[in-house]
């Protein structure tokens, strides 16, 4: 091999460490569970969470970089240090949230942490791939791992099934998808982003293949984070995988597919932004629609936080909505917005997930809103933390939900979008109606089930760490929101 080559090629492989330490952990995992006896196996999350922690530490000695690599198939930017830094901490969170829940289930395996580490990878690629097959790859190898982790209760019927629908409307998303990336490959006769988008700028405006490669590219992405009408899935699913896993595909998967959307959307289909902004838009107001109404006939709580999620990705879809001014410039701040929500959503939607993970014991599933009754008696800590997540949700201060919102508001207002402005904040509204139930729950009604939930040690540093996030970017904003600018480079149109 030349030996240029081969020194490019060694220098490139140190942009790709933190994945790299991921998948070695997840191979270790892997093969030091057949060691381990049955009451050992926790040990496997001290294994993954010390992947994590060399992950981060190679992501850091990266994060100041700026350039591509791998014949310009990656490319490292703040986009993707941010974002890799969104999957990490959300990995750590549920790996802590999930040793005492997977002990009560007892399905405390490697598998559950190695497949972790692995959909971590996927996601990781997702952010930095600037070429269509890396980023299908990454696709796949995420989704792949988050189909056996939500079957991962084998004696459980629901699980299974969740699975199976998971597996099947997966599948279909990513022909979509694939049909899509197949077009501009088609349009470019190039795998790379740069070339396609300078392809496609070079197209006249009413261009039709353009136009379908855009629909298709579009659809497959929305199944991934649920938007209406691809939201079909999603409630199935979050009820019937382990609700850790629910947690961690609610705020890891839709946070990785957005990545992919905001690459996508701003670099391959800058050109066409007046259109895309017109389909964004729609979806956002449908999946607020939805989500917001179908979630007040919820009585399963993991389905309420289902449906509660699609009306969360209607409002970071309006961020995308207010990144474009009307005479077609980014406004940074709707990208800012965006940012900012997909980090914050991060801590408090994983922690109202936390507190169902903790009713979990056995002999009681604990995902009803019943089961919630009488929680201010029985553990105040929970109900207390349970009412902080979902006044973050509902997007009341002084919580980050509600900055998070506030300026998505502001992003409309800015770009002139007043009627979806207003729609926004019509539809918070339904919001604290079905979120206050839950707290009606807690607080007024009586409980029959007089055990106190347990709380782990693992468990609590989660929820402090969620907690702590929560309060303090909706007190403090100011340092949050300079992450958030931070993180947001793609050059547009490139």
């Amino acid at each position: 091999m030349d030996p240029q080559v081969l020194s490019q090629t060694l220098t490139d492989s140190m942009f790709v460490l933190p994945a790299a330490m991921l998948g070695l952990f997840g191979l270790a995992i892997l093969l030091t569970d057949f060691f381990l006896a049955r009451n050992q196996k926790s040990w496997n999350s001290v294994t993954a969470m010390l992947g994590v922690a060399f992950s981060g530490g190679a992501l850091y000695e990266v994060a100041h970089q700026n350039r591509f690599a791998f014949n310009n198939s990656i490319v490292i930017d703040p986009f993707f240090v941010f974002f890799s830094a969104l999957f990490l901490t959300s990995t750590a969170l549920v790996i802590l949230l999930s040793v005492r829940y997977m002990e009560i289930e007892r399905e405390q395996h490697g598998e559950y942490y190695a497949l972790m580490l692995f959909a971590t990878i996927g996601m990781m690629f997702l952010a930095c791939g600037n070429d269509l097959i890396v980023l299908f790859i990454g696709l796949e190898t995420m989704a792949l791992a988050f189909y056996v982790l939500s079957g991962f209760l084998r004696r459980d019927r629901r699980s299974n099934e969740a699975a199976m629908k998971y597996v099947l409307i997966g599948a279909f998303s990513s022909g979509i998808l694939a049909y899509g990336f197949s077009i501009l490959y088609g349009i470019a006769g190039s795998t790379n982003l740069n070339d396609i988008t300078e392809a496609i700028a070079k197209k006249p405006a009413n261009d039709l293949m353009v136009f379908i490669a855009l629909g298709a590219v579009a659809a497959g992405v929305f199944f991934k984070i649920a938007a209406v009408p691809f939201h079909q899935w999603a409630p199935d699913v979050y009820e019937g995988a382990p609700t850790t896993i629910s947690a961690y595909v609610s705020v890891a998967s839709k946070t990785a597919s957005f990545a992919l959307l905001l690459r996508l959307f701003l670099t391959v289909f800058w050109p066409v932004r007046a259109e895309w902004l017109m389909l964004v838009a729609t979806v956002a107001v449908l999946s607020l629609t939805l989500g917001a109404f179908a979630a007040i006939t919820q009585t399963n709580i993991k389905r309420l936080l289902a449906y509660s999620s699609i009306t969360q990705v209607g409002y970071i879809l309006l961020g995308l909505v207010g990144s474009v001014n009307k005479d077609g410039s980014v406004n940074r701040l709707g990208l800012e917005a965006v940012a900012f929500y997909l980090m914050v959503y991060l801590f408090f939607n994983t922690g109202a997930f936390a507190i169902v993970i903790v009713l979990r014991r056995k002999g009681v599933i604990g995902d009803d809103v019943d089961d919630l009754n009488g929680l201010i008696h029985r553990n105040p800590g929970a109900a207390i933390l349970m009412l902080i997540f979902l006044l973050s949700l509902a997007g009341i201060p002084p919580t980050a939900g509600f900055f998070a919102k506030l300026f998505v508001f502001w992003s409309l207002i800015q770009t002139q979008h007043y009627v979806l402005a207003l729609l926004a904040v019509a539809y918070i509204l339904p919001a604290v109606y079905y979120y206050f139930r839950l707290v009606a729950a807690m607080f007024v009604r009586e409980s029959v089930d007089p055990v106190r939930p347990v709380i782990s040690l693992g468990q609590w540093v989660a929820l402090g760490a969620m907690v702590a996030v929560t309060l303090a970017a909706g007190i403090l904003p100011e340092w949050w929101v300079r992450v958030a600018t931070n993180s947001i480079f793609i050059p547009f149109g490139r």
